[in-house]
């Protein structure tokens, strides 16, 4: 028999509670851990949703099928669902199964071992760029072309078109207003369009020309709506998470120098300091919405029916309940499973490409650049705005290259 919550819960402003959220999320998810692992907040662009920071209960409302990504399942809708069409992140079982189904045929673990050389000779490349000067912005310099350089030459986009995906992307997953957002959603979503239109006559290999063609065993395809939303998906999630990967990565070495010292004494270990990164200060704040289908008990709370769920990974990673010392920033710490490419069937289908990147990028800027500094005071840092994504604008550092 499901509970029935009996009281109004309490509101936690997340506003009141710091004025300095933005930044700093982690003593907010602190204090609020210490009363319990979910409650009804209110975030500082004025929402009010249940938000998730425990980390066995981040974990378990992941993978919880009584909370839907489908908006359309409580009567609702989203601007990617309206503009775009149906995505992985916005969909349920059976659509869910089907569609990572038939986009898992295309994205393999061997397409994407595919692009460790092209990843390896762009990071080199980027690196060279970057050492003509003393002084570089880690974000644009590297981070960024690096990432959206791959994804690009996975999915098959035009190299002349990818500054303006990025300020699509800018402006979809950080935005500055509503009408910004809408704009960029509309644009981009012509823009796929046509690009699909082009390569359905390709015989090109690379990934989105593969989608176009690939047919389950009963001869399902995708839609072009489908098709449409995948390319966003792709696009959009697949160069975002990897650039605040590097860029925190980066940003968590640099500002502690006796784990930049450790880790540079033993460079083949940057591919588990990267899943410490992951941890610590994932490119991922929060999971994308979930909505109540029926009330969920979650430790002392009822979640109504088609309330609004935030599952914040970033405060789970660092519950003391799962993790040693988890305030601390540890490159030799064993992995212990953290949250940052999310759990159940919205696993992160890009971790594998990702994971990659981050290590080759990391390992190829500290091999090259073997005095690394902060160019700019720590508060002096603007981090994206909202609860999603975590990362920096810009981050300035000073690199001067090893000598030959």
């Amino acid at each position: 028999m499901n509970r029935q919550p009996t009281a109004k819960p309490k509101i936690h402003d997340i506003g009141a509670m710091s004025a300095d959220f933005n930044r700093n999320p982690y003593p907010v998810y602190a204090m609020l851990r210490e009363e319990g692992p979910v409650h009804r907040v209110r975030l500082p662009d004025g929402q009010e949703l249940w938000l998730v920071v425990g980390f066995d209960e981040a974990r378990a409302m992941l993978a919880d099928q009584r909370l839907s990504k489908d908006l359309a399942r409580i009567g609702a809708s989203s601007l990617d669902q309206e503009l775009l069409g149906p995505h992985l992140l916005v969909s349920d079982p059976p659509r869910h199964t089907r569609l990572r189904r038939l986009v898992s045929r295309e994205f393999t673990p061997r397409r994407v071992e595919s692009m460790r050389e092209r990843v390896q000779r762009d990071a080199d490349r980027l690196l060279d760029d970057m050492l003509r000067s003393d002084r570089a912005d880690l974000i644009e310099d590297y981070a960024f072309p690096l990432s959206i350089g791959v994804i690009c030459e996975l999915l098959g986009v035009p190299s002349m078109d990818r500054v303006s995906f990025r300020a699509w992307s800018n402006a979809i997953n950080a935005p500055i207003g509503f009408q910004q957002k809408l704009t960029a959603f509309q644009e981009l979503a012509e823009y796929l369009a046509g690009l699909i239109e082009s390569k359905r006559e390709d015989q090109s290999d690379d990934l989105l020309s593969q989608l176009i063609r690939t047919t389950d065993e009963d001869g399902d395809r995708l839609s072009q709506a489908e098709l449409r939303s995948m390319a966003y998906l792709l696009l959009s999630a697949g160069h975002e998470t990897t650039v605040n990967l590097i860029g925190n990565g980066v940003h968590a070495l640099l500002r502690h120098p006796d784990q930049l010292k450790a880790l540079r004494a033993d460079l083949d270990a940057v591919g588990g300091a990267v899943e410490e990164m992951l941890r610590y200060e994932g490119p991922i704040e929060s999971a994308t919405f979930r909505f109540a289908l029926e009330p969920v008990a979650v430790g002392d709370a009822v979640i109504p029916a088609g309330d609004a769920v935030l599952v914040a990974v970033g405060a789970a990673n660092r519950d003391a309940g799962k993790f040693d010392s988890p305030e601390e920033f540890d490159v030799q710490r064993d992995p212990q499973g953290h949250l940052a490419f999310g759990h159940g069937i919205h696993y992160c289908i890009g971790a594998p490409l990702a994971r990659m990147e981050a290590t080759i990028a990391i390992r190829s800027l500290l091999e090259r650049c073997p005095d690394l500094r902060l160019d700019a005071e720590p508060e002096e840092l603007e981090w994206l705005p909202g609860t999603l994504l975590r990362g920096v604008r810009r981050l300035p550092i000073r690199c001067y290259q090893a000598s030959p």
